[in-house]
């Protein structure tokens, strides 16, 4: 089941320059902010500036110039963490996202510890 995609997302409105952002790198498809709620020293948000609602959405529709925009972009970021990084995305009310708008978070800065807390 697909979500709808709401352009009054906040990302779209960051996108349409509505909103302001701290950009760490912006090509012709993707746009990479900070995170305004850091759960890292660094903490950035990757997006395309196409309009997908998550993952699943983004491989089945996205061009495939805008999908390796989108990932050689975060692979750029990855790059100024030598210690380590963590690349998550989350999708839908289970995944926790919170925006409608497929986005990845690249967590870095300090050991992360594990991927999940067990239960």
């Amino acid at each position: 089941m697909t979500m709808t995609y709401d352009p009054t997302n906040i990302f779209a409105r960051i996108l349409r320059g509505e909103i302001p952002n701290k950009t760490v790198a912006e090509s012709a498809h993707t746009l990479a902010f900070e995170d305004i709620a850091p759960h890292a020293p660094h903490h950035v948000l990757v997006i395309p500036k196409g309009a997908y609602t998550d993952f699943a959405d983004f491989a089945a529709r996205a061009p495939a110039e805008e999908m390796l925009d989108f990932h050689r972009t975060a692979a750029r970021i990855c790059e100024g963490f030598p210690e380590g990084y963590r690349v998550i995305t989350n999708a839908r009310g289970h995944g926790g996202q919170e925006v409608p708008h497929y986005h990845i978070h690249i967590l870095a800065g300090r050991p992360l510890g594990p991927m999940l807390t067990r239960q």
